[in-house]
């Protein structure tokens, strides 16, 4: 069933394929060397995360294995981070990028971001529900943490006047956050959510209003069609089968609005999804 609804999805995702004709062929080359290497965050709880072990699990963690395991190659994970995984990609330190990359113009001419998107999520803050932020110009001159790399840390600035705190990673800025060292953590809502369901964090909220919903996409390098048809492929499977819906509910969040309406959609297109 699981190989009908795939090659199915793949034919569907052709429709979507652009680009310049292949320069190199990645999808042979894992076959060949039996081994898949796929970027994902690991500072991104339930998205990408270290568990008690050193493991990175997580959503996307389990999307790459699903990828892996319908080629029937090994899986190796490689934790990348904002500012580095674009470049990990294009380096050909990675073979896939799903790492909870925005989907943008700019970054589209850097890498392969697929269509369709697989994920979506917004812009938030998190911060002490004694601080007093009712909306974002309430940010203006108030140190803010973020993550280097992040494109939402522009807009905070220049739009909303905050003085902008780097980090390199979701770690080190909640812990900046839980020091003091900043007012409020600007990042994606996803993730805020995510943290504010644990106890450790029963003392800060969400305040304010996300902005600027965005969708995420899996990325692969300029130039490797085939592995950018077949991931195609694989992201039309996940909305047609809902598969990224279920992750979400295994891993304790409600499912987003996106992935609701992108199953609902795709599902219709595949009769075998149905059964």
């Amino acid at each position: 069933m699981k190989t009908r609804i795939l090659a199915a999805a793949t034919a569907l995702a052709a429709s979507f394929a652009v680009g310049a004709p292949a320069t190199a062929d990645t999808l042979q080359n894992v076959m060949q060397s039996g081994t898949l290497t796929v970027g994902v965050k690991a500072d991104y709880k339930p998205y990408g995360y270290l568990d008690s072990d050193g493991n990175i699990v997580g959503i996307e963690p389990d999307l790459a294995q699903d990828v892996a395991d319908t080629l029937g190659v090994e899986l190796e994970l490689v934790a990348v981070v904002a500012s580095n995984r674009m470049q990990f990609l294009d380096q050909g330190k990675i073979d896939v990028m799903i790492a909870t990359m925005t989907d943008t113009a700019e970054r589209r001419e850097v890498v392969n971001i697929l269509n369709p998107d697989y994920y979506s999520s917004g812009t938030n803050i998190m911060a002490r529900k004694s601080t007093d932020f009712e909306t974002w110009d309430d940010l203006e001159g108030a140190p803010v943490c973020g993550v280097q790399g992040a494109f939402y840390n522009r807009k905070t600035s220049q739009e909303f006047g905050a003085e902008i705190v780097g980090f390199t990673g979701t770690s080190e800025a909640l812990n900046a956050l839980r020091q003091g060292r900043c007012a409020a953590f600007v990042y994606d809502d996803s993730f805020l959510n995510s943290r504010l369901q644990e106890d450790q964090w029963s003392d800060y909220n969400m305040p304010l209003e996300t902005i600027d919903d965005a969708p995420w996409g899996v990325a692969v390098k300029h130039g490797e069609d085939a592995m950018a048809r077949f991931m195609s492929g694989m992201v039309v499977h996940w909305h047609t089968t809902g598969q990224i819906v279920e992750l979400e509910k295994k891993y304790g969040i409600d499912p987003v609005p996106f992935t609701r309406k992108m199953h609902e959609r795709y599902r219709g297109y595949i009769p075998e999804a149905k059964k």
